[in-house]
């Protein structure tokens, strides 16, 4: 039932206990028990919304910057990723490999706020070596939901942990 269970709300948060213990052949007090279980070791760390910020008046622009950095002697790339993490703009910090070190997703309202946010408070960082913009600018798929063919006739919410 656990892997099962963990699927299912990943796939819809919105599921019952009861819609669950008849899809997994269990009670609901033992579907209860299981998510407060998983709740409660952090297994399950949220339930969240999934939005299409697209097809909202006023919306927000969103960019990935590639970051090339130097890392410190005695902490690597902790210290740079901690730095970037505390600008209110920055919604993810990811440490790569390949051809950049840190994957850095942003918000703004304009994509002037966005270019002032790395020209200004990012780039002049002291382990920055390099900066790459690169601006979303349609949402294709995202957290495994086709965002393209969602229809308003249909209760398409899904919750990801």
């Amino acid at each position: 039932m656990e892997n099962q269970l963990l699927e299912l709300l990943q796939d819809n948060c919105r599921y019952t206990n009861r819609e669950l213990a008849s899809m997994l052949n269990t009670t609901e007090e033992a579907v209860q028990a299981k998510i407060s279980e998983y709740e409660q070791k952090g297994i399950i760390c949220g339930y969240k919304a999934l939005i299409n910020w697209e097809k909202v008046p006023g919306s927000e622009v969103r960019a990935l910057i590639e970051l090339k950095v130097a890392p410190k002697p005695d902490r690597g790339f902790e210290e740079i990723a901690e730095r970037v993490m505390a600008f209110d703009e920055v919604e993810g910090v990811y440490l790569m490999a390949g051809n950049y070190d840190l994957a850095v997703f942003v918000k703004g309202h304009t994509f002037q706020e966005i270019a002032l946010f790395v020209g200004k408070r990012l780039s002049p960082l002291d382990s920055v070596l390099s900066a790459s913009t690169h601006f979303i600018l349609t949402k294709y798929k995202s957290n495994m939901v086709d965002m393209q063919n969602l229809t308003s006739d249909t209760d398409e919410r899904e919750c990801f942990i």
